[in-house]
Formats: structure tokens, C-alpha cells, sequence
């Protein structure tokens, strides 16, 4: 028992702040952070969509990096553009690193990249430009959301034992599409792995852009026996047209689940990719007491 509390009872017992966890277990998505912390900017392939997903997936992003200053910017069109949202990031006389670039694709995808570091060095901004948001494993989470939410499959993980029909709606087999190559294929490949593990089915990586590719996948699901198979793509849904994905299933007789889009999953990879920079290039010195800004409130009033 606290000496205090027993020889003061009218008092309050103090109070513990907690203490940030470090070493092994630290939480991957803090970082040493103060002012002067480098802007985070998502890079989202392709042009502007209606739905507005930039300010969404913006709007989630900072319940995970609430400290930090977020923009978002289209690689492609002029609603939105990358350019504007580097914009002010110049490198200036003894500035470090403005700026960190998350590329919002689910896997590697050279013409979003290309365009990405091309815009980067033409504005000249001091900036890191991140990997993708995969290869993760949460990709696997958010596929299974998209397919339960159309109906294709449980929501839960698939139980040991199961006393519940499979209707003619489930899912007996599912086909993970990719775009970018071989490079996404294999990240697609790892999500497919872990989807499958989820579900209890088959499930397959498939390049959509490459027509033998797909001959040779959904010829394999049905050589095992899907009769009900869904086409999920592992994709943002703006660098590549969902119509294209449609066609493709209508082809093959699959239904078709809706893109990864907008989700709190993708938004804290999103945020663990910038701590991973900030973390990687290390804090050298912190800001002097010129360089904070001057304190606030009823308890820092100026001495009159």
C-alpha cells in the first residue's frame, strides 16, 4: 500500500504513466518522432475515381499516424495529381528527408513505380519511396472480408468441423488476381497461401493480364473440382479497371468479388511502411529548444 494514501486518505493515489515498450517487442508502428517528422504521402495509381478513395483511405491512415501531416496524390490525371501533393516538400538548406511515398498497389507494379520516382525527381523533393503494401499477410485478411461480404464464403475461418451446408452460393475454389508480372504473381501467390489456410478450399494465384496464365489457373480449379469458383482480385481497384476483371471472369464462368480498395488493414501497412523508413534511417540529433514550438495553455502563460 502506498505510505501516502494512508497518512493523507483525502488524496488521490498517484498516478503511473505508462511506459513505452522498446527492443524486441516494441510496437512496429511506433517510431522517435518530433517536430519536423517527414510528410507522409500515399501514391495512388491511376487517375481520380467519383468515390473519392484518396481522402478515405487518408481519413484512415491518420487513426494510426494522428501526429503526422498525410497527403495523398494520383499517379496519373489532373484531379489530384502526385505533383501537388509533393508540392512545398522541397529539399531546402539543411533540411533532411521531406518526404516518404507509400505506394497504395497490393504488389509490385513497375508502371505505378516508374511514375511514382520519375514524379519524385522531377520535383526535386528529398523523399523515400516505400515498397508497396505487399507482400503482408493482412492482404489475406481483407480478401476474406471482400469474398464474405458477397457472399462467397464464411466470414469466420473455416472450422475443423462444420455442421452448416455449404449453399449453392459458397465458394469451392478461389482464384487470387494480380497485375504487374511475375513479381506479383508471387506476392499474390503468398496471399493465396494464406487464404487458402483461412477458407479450406482451393485456392490460385493468376496473372490477369496474362491470357495463357489464365487459361492454365482456372484449367487447374476445374481439373479439382470447382464447380462455384470466385475470381478475387488482390488489387487497390484503381491501377487496374474493374470491368477488365469482370470480363475475365464472365469468360471463365466464375463470379467476381470486389478489390481490396479502401479498408483500416491496408491503412495500417500503409502506416507501417513509413515507420519502417523512419525507423531504418535512424534519428540523428533531436530539435533544439529554438526548434520547438513554444508551449500553450493556462500553465505557460507569458510572465507579465
Amino acid at each position: 500500500m502506498n505510505p501516502d494514501s494512508t497518512q493523507k486518505p483525502d488524496r488521490l493515489p498517484p498516478r503511473d504513466l505508462p511506459r513505452r515498450r522498446s527492443g524486441r517487442h516494441r510496437n512496429p508502428l511506433s517510431f522517435d518522432s518530433w517536430v519536423g517528422t517527414p510528410t507522409l504521402v500515399l501514391a495512388i495509381p491511376g487517375t481520380a475515381d467519383p468515390g473519392g478513395y484518396g481522402q478515405q483511405v487518408v481519413d484512415l491512415v491518420r487513426a494510426y499516424r494522428p501526429e503526422v501531416a498525410i497527403r495523398f496524390g494520383y499517379t496519373e490525371g489532373d484531379e489530384h495529381p502526385l505533383t501537388e501533393a509533393l508540392a512545398g516538400l522541397e529539399t531546402g538548406e539543411g533540411r533532411g528527408i521531406r518526404a516518404v511515398v507509400v505506394p497504395l498497389v497490393s504488389a509490385s507494379h513497375p508502371a505505378t513505380l516508374h511514375a511514382i520516382n520519375t514524379t519524385v525527381s522531377a520535383t526535386g523533393v528529398s523523399a523515400r519511396v516505400t515498397e508497396g503494401l505487399g507482400p503482408h499477410p493482412m492482404l489475406a485478411e481483407v480478401l476474406h472480408l471482400r469474398l464474405a461480404e458477397g457472399g462467397f464464403v464464411r466470414a469466420d475461418r473455416m472450422r475443423l468441423i462444420s455442421v452448416v451446408a455449404a449453399t449453392g452460393s459458397m465458394a469451392d475454389g478461389v482464384v487470387v488476381g494480380s497485375v504487374g508480372g511475375a513479381d506479383a504473381v508471387s506476392s499474390a501467390g503468398v496471399t493465396a497461401v494464406l487464404l487458402a489456410a483461412r477458407l479450406g478450399i482451393t485456392v490460385l494465384p493468376v496473372d490477369l493480364e496474362d491470357q495463357a496464365h489464365l487459361d492454365e489457373v482456372f484449367g487447374q480449379m476445374r481439373s479439382a473440382g470447382s464447380v462455384r469458383t470466385v475470381l478475387a482480385p488482390s488489387i487497390i481497384g484503381t491501377e487496374y479497371p474493374m470491368s477488365a476483371v469482370e470480363d475475365v471472369a464472365r469468360r471463365y464462368g466464375a463470379r467476381v468479388c470486389a478489390p481490396l480498395g479502401a479498408h483500416s488493414t491496408l491503412a495500417k501497412i500503409a502506416a507501417l511502411r513509413y515507420a519502417e523508413v523512419l525507423n531504418a534511417l535512424g534519428i540523428e540529433q533531436p530539435p533544439t529548444l529554438d526548434e520547438l514550438p513554444a508551449p500553450v495553455g493556462s500553465r505557460h502563460r507569458p510572465e507579465s
